[in-house]
């Protein structure tokens, strides 16, 4: 069973509220996951959050999930998507510092799939790139998505009420990026939460890491 660490780490607005599921093996890989939207109720204890942060666990990644500023414990508030992608940022260096440089995976649900997408693209500025992204019914319309990686695990469901598949769709097409649709899924993906983990884990499986 993964030891679960909970954590006070310095961010750029204060203090970040941090969890750690780390396995009993030495971890393989990393993986950071950030929740949705603050000011719509998000927060690191969202059922999809925690869902991914347990399943990067299983697989013998160090998993770190964290409230961004103004959430829970963390100090700060609601920057509108730019100062959380500094939190983002700052939860990753931390583990880089405290796990090894180890192969790195960035998650993220809803507003959460915006920030790391946007952190992915400024680690590999600095020479820190990104394992692979996973990406569980990202914010494409209500923020300037950057483009991804081509090996980007992207999820989303059919029935999305709140980011339209469509509207995925539109974003995905021009990079040819692969989207795994659940037929029938909504936004939150009410009760179909083990596929969900299913899907991730059997992305993890077969790779080399």
């Amino acid at each position: 069973m993964p030891t679960i660490e909970k954590v006070s780490v310095p961010g750029p607005a204060g203090t970040l509220e941090v969890v750690a599921h780390i396995p009993d093996v030495a971890p393989r890989a990393i993986a950071v996951i950030a929740h949705p939207l603050p000011t719509m109720g998000g927060t690191m204890e969202n059922k999809i959050v925690t869902t991914l942060t347990k399943t990067f666990a299983e697989l013998g990644f160090a998993a770190l999930r964290f409230n961004f500023r103004g959430v829970g414990a963390s100090s700060g508030e609601f920057d509108n998507g730019i100062g959380e992608v500094e939190d983002a940022l700052t939860v990753t260096r931390y583990a880089l510092g405290e796990y090894g440089n180890l192969p790195l995976i960035l998650s993220g649900f809803s507003f959460g799939g915006y920030v790391q997408a946007r952190a992915a693209q400024q680690l590999s500025v600095h020479h820190l790139p990104v394992h692979q992204l996973v990406l569980i019914a990202p914010a494409v319309t209500r923020y300037p998505m950057p483009p991804v990686p081509h090996n980007t695990l992207l999820v989303h469901g059919e029935l999305d009420e709140v980011v339209s598949l469509a509207d995925v769709m539109q974003w995905a097409r021009p990079q040819h990026l692969p989207i795994v649709v659940l037929p029938g899924a909504v936004h939150f993906f009410h009760g179909r939460l083990e596929q969900l983990k299913e899907i991730v884990r059997h992305n993890f499986m077969g790779q080399a890491l």
